[in-house]
């Protein structure tokens, strides 16, 4: 019905229209992205039958962002960190190139927290990114500017990474889809930094869209031949699966109690279940739940099967550059003189801490490795558990430094290695998104993806910001 040229120029209008408010595309491609777009119109009018097309190319034409951790040719790849401030992608990450070859356009780039270990999406380099329904809140991280871009309706499907919720995050707050596969599956090959050791258990590459039937298509693409793990072509019977609930992590003492506004969304995705599909939905109580954030520290910070030390902040935060004493960074960020953000630092100082008590370390890792064999023993083949996302919606600018550990509702899910859907409830009182972690045991990502697309129609998915 439209033109390739006619998608893509009505994309980058928007985009120049409400990137100035929300600083969510750092740099963009227009000018490749268009003559991409005359090359589309070119195949298709001269081209095989659109059948053919599109087995080739599933999503030819597709206007995509791309969190700027990962490499886009000719674009900056810096991670928000200053030494790293004349960086250019020479090649593709193996995701990018993949979404390419299926004939999706990049625009841009978007904004993500320094070195992607942090929820607010603010660094040196670019500045903060603003959430799309209110300018004084957060966007999320560290994926925060793929969650703000979608939300603005400036892009149709963002590429995202997630070690402790950095997919899930920002697409709650932001009221959009995200997925974080089973582990292991799609390549996280061309992003900075890159998980080493241990972590690379953790780390977690994935789609994040406006509308739940994306995830999929997406994420086939992503996959690439590891896609046949995931089961996506099994057919859902969402009457058939057993739906496990938990309202909150059991009252950590490190993280903010769950929003009532919250809690009420997800009363109304249980009784809607259980009216509409005649489920009976089963209320859990998981107790190492409440351990969440110790056990994902803990996990994060462990040594590898061949004892190899997990990779360091500090050194991270030296790339491209001296090294980094942070007690030092912390001066010089007291008198404005510091390149590094307060958060950066704050993890630069604690790591260490976190190796000061080995024994208390090891017992936390044998905890994670117990509750994982506790959860896939719940979930089994036909399991979805539906758990809060975060414990309050968007929280202003900088109020993520009063209540750190709040992410832990995210990442515990990424020392588990389990696939999990964020999907959007509509937006709750002060007009912003409520939402809902769906959570499957590993590889079963067609599950969480079935009852998102389901509870799209229920609760309305994605509602254009500004819309009353």
């Amino acid at each position: 019905q439209v033109t390739c040229i006619e998608v893509v120029e009505a994309y980058v209008e928007r985009i120049k229209e409400v990137n100035p408010l929300i600083n969510a595309v750092v740099k963009d491609r227009f000018e490749e992205a268009l003559q991409e777009a005359r090359q589309v119109d070119k195949l298709l009018s001269e081209g095989p039958g659109d059948d053919c097309l599109e087995k080739k190319f599933p999503l030819l034409g597709v206007p995509i962002t791309v969190k700027e951790a990962f490499s886009l040719y000719g674009m900056p790849n810096t991670s928000g960190l200053v030494n790293r401030r004349n960086v250019i992608a020479t090649s593709d990450a193996t995701v990018v190139s993949r979404l390419k070859q299926a004939g999706a356009i990049p625009l841009g780039v978007t904004n993500c927290s320094e070195l992607c270990m942090w929820y607010e999406s603010s660094n040196r380099v670019y500045g903060r990114t603003n959430n799309p329904y209110d300018l004084q809140r957060i966007v999320g991280g560290s994926s925060g500017g793929e969650g703000s871009v979608l939300a603005a309706a400036c892009s149709v499907i963002g590429v995202g990474s997630d070690i402790g919720g950095s997919i899930r995050m920002p697409a709650f707050f932001n009221g959009v889809f995200g997925h974080k596969p089973t582990t292991g599956v799609v390549p996280n090959d061309g992003q900075f930094p890159n998980a080493q050791g241990v972590r690379t258990s953790y780390l977690c590459t994935g789609p994040m869209c406006r509308y739940a039937e994306d995830l999929e298509p997406v994420l086939r693409v992503m996959a690439g031949p590891g896609v046949s793990k995931l089961k996506l072509n099994e057919k859902v019977s969402l009457e058939k699966i057993k739906f496990h609930c938990m309202d909150h992590d059991g009252g950590s003492i490190f993280v903010s109690p769950v929003d009532k506004e919250i809690l009420q969304a997800q009363k109304k995705v249980v009784e809607h279940l259980e009216s509409d599909l005649g489920v009976r939905v089963q209320r859990v109580a998981i107790h190492k739940m409440k351990y969440s954030f110790q056990i994902w520290s803990a996990m994060m910070s462990s040594k590898d099967s061949e004892g190899q030390e997990a990779q360091r902040f500090t050194d991270l935060l030296g790339d491209h550059g001296k090294p980094v004493w942070p007690l030092w960074e912390l001066m010089k960020w007291l008198v404005g003189m510091s390149s590094h953000t307060l958060p950066a630092i704050a993890l630069g100082l604690t790591e260490k801490l976190v190796n000061l008590n080995l024994s208390g370390k090891a017992k936390l890792v044998s905890m994670g490795k117990s509750l994982q064999e506790e959860m896939e023993a719940l979930l089994g083949p036909d399991g979805v558990l539906l758990y809060p996302s975060h414990p309050t919606i968007a929280p202003k600018h900088h109020s993520p430094i009063c209540m750190p550990f709040n992410f832990a509702y995210t990442a515990i899910f990424n020392v588990l290695g389990l696939p999990v859907t964020q999907c959007p409830l509509g937006l709750g009182s002060e007009g912003l998104p409520l939402g809902i972690q769906l959570v499957a045991a590993a590889y079963n990502d067609h599950l969480t993806l079935a009852v998102a697309r389901y509870l799209e129609k229920a609760f309305g998915g994605w509602v254009l910001p500004g819309k009353v």
